[in-house]
């Protein structure tokens, strides 16, 4: 499988840190940023000090949707916490969307049923998340807890557009997960809009705007 293997060497140093293994270590990420549709989710996961790494867990976008969906139940039998959380679209178009992502996350880590001492979470540092942690760049292809993170999180959020889909047909959410392609733009078009779609994103806002849509209100 090609793409970088995400490591555990953030995960042991912090372990070692801690002395005889006994802090815990979450990796936290979110999916759904980008979509035109549906929730924002995100996922903590906590692994057994000094654990071997999971065999082919891999940044979650670098998945076939089967291998995603396997590596989930193997990540969910191995770590010692699994946790979802989600911020809705009504909350991500009153707050946006980068403090929905948090508030996503904050809900992850609440749910985990265990206190981590630290926290590896992708991308750019987050203070509002109120504990210890480190931001990484790449991390769900560089750190495996994220990466773990990843693909629970991803795989949770692709299952709620999926049953979205069925009440919804119009829009191929079963496919596009929310994503503006082609096919899901001229739906919109054609269509307007659910109340699943997030009226604080460019194409939503531009369809409420436009003289052919406030035509037919």
């Amino acid at each position: 499988m090609r793409g970088p293997r995400p490591s555990l060497e953030r995960e042991r140093a912090l372990w070692e840190a801690a002395g005889a293994g006994s802090g815990l270590v979450a990796g936290l990420d979110e999916a759904g940023r980008g979509p035109l549709a549906g929730p924002v989710v995100a996922a903590a996961v906590v692994f057994p000090p000094f654990c071997r790494p999971i065999r082919g867990l891999r940044d979650s976008k670098l998945l076939a949707p089967g291998r995603r969906a396997r590596l989930a139940r193997v990540v969910r039998a191995r770590a010692l916490a699994v946790a979802v959380g989600a911020a809705s679209v009504r909350e991500i178009d009153r707050i946006n969307i980068r403090r929905a992502s948090i508030l996503a996350m904050r809900r992850a880590l609440a749910r985990l049923g265990c206190s981590p001492a630290f926290v590896l979470v992708d991308g750019l540092p987050v203070p509002e998340l109120g504990c210890p942690h480190q931001a990484i760049i790449d991390g769900d292809a560089r750190c495996h807890s994220i990466a773990a993170a990843s693909v629970i999180a991803k795989t949770v959020r692709d299952h709620l557009m999926e049953r979205l889909a069925v009440r919804h047909p119009l829009y191929a959410w079963a496919s596009n997960k929310g994503y503006g392609t082609p096919e899901h733009l001229s739906a919109l078009a054609d269509y307007g809009f659910t109340a699943h779609h997030r009226k604080s994103f460019a194409p939503v806002i531009q369809l409420l705007l436009s003289t052919d849509f406030l035509s037919r209100v």
